[in-house]
């Protein structure tokens, strides 16, 4: 029996699921798979090593961690489905992340969603449009990101839960607007699989500073995003390969009209899709 022959055979079994996009699916699963291990001629060591890598990934996953997600970040998987299944016209999207977490307060407009102590003061604010430019009334932000210390709530014992999270809902103009830390930097869990792959790569584990957006409204497409410092390092070389241009923004210092008990001030509209 020949590879071809092999593959051929396993595409013959799974040819007939009822679905039709399974079909589709599974069969160009299989034959890049095949393909993969044909060109590489793959070794019973490395599929072993590749196998006890897959269980030690799932075997990192728990209720706050989701170890497979963040592989797929980093192979810029995440960022590739964002791209194939962009609207046209929208505001571009980029990678969940692996800390997001349902279930965050609803804030009032303009609250703060952390402490004093969690960074520099910065504003958030700006409009959700539909793609014709007017104003959505009722649309939802959920937006969470990091501490200064470059920690999310759920892998920081000393802040409280949902700290730096909350969710805002437009007015009939549809601006938002609430008071944050200006984001920083992060390194990316590297305690696991996800870690030893990146080292074993020569990769770096930054990620740039920015805020994470889910943003919808009734009748729309929800789409998740960032809104990125224009001012960091690491905008070429996101470990995640997260960054957009159209995403990147610069938080300014407070001018004549802005608050004065923030030291940044940043504006980020977000125009979603019909349904």
């Amino acid at each position: 029996m020949t590879p071809a022959q092999l593959t051929g055979q396993v595409l013959a079994a799974y040819a007939s699921p009822r679905d039709p996009r399974l079909r589709e699916l599974l069969g160009t699963l299989i034959s890049h798979l095949h393909a993969f291990v044909t060109e590489t001629r793959l070794t019973p060591e490395e599929w072993l090593t590749a196998v006890r890598f897959l269980t030690a990934t799932g075997q990192t996953c728990d209720d706050e961690r989701q170890e497979f997600i963040l592989l797929s970040d980093v192979l810029g998987v995440s960022s590739l489905v964002d791209l194939v299944n962009a609207a046209e016209g929208a505001t571009e999207s980029t990678v969940l992340g692996p800390f997001y977490v349902p279930g965050a307060p609803h804030r009032a407009m303009g609250e703060p969603i952390g402490r004093p102590q969690d960074g520099v003061p910065t504003l958030v604010r700006g409009r959700v449009t539909g793609r014709d430019g007017q104003p959505l009334e009722g649309a939802t932000l959920d937006v969470w990101q990091c501490a200064s210390n470059g920690l999310y709530d759920t892998q920081d014992p000393e802040q409280p839960r949902f700290n730096l999270r909350g969710v805002f809902t437009t007015g009939p103009d549809g601006s938002y607007k609430f008071r944050t830390a200006r984001p920083v930097s992060y390194p990316i869990p590297v305690d696991g699989p996800v870690g030893d792959l990146l080292r074993a790569a020569g990769r770096s584990h930054w990620r740039a500073a920015h805020v994470h957006a889910i943003v919808s409204a009734p009748g729309h497409r929800s789409v998740t995003t960032h809104v990125f410092d224009a001012g960091n390092e690491y905008l070429s070389s996101d470990a995640v390969f997260g960054v957009k241009d159209s995403l990147v923004r610069t938080f300014r210092t407070p001018g004549e009209g802005d608050p004065e008990d923030v030291s940044y001030v940043v504006d980020m509209d977000f125009a979603l899709a019909a349904s």
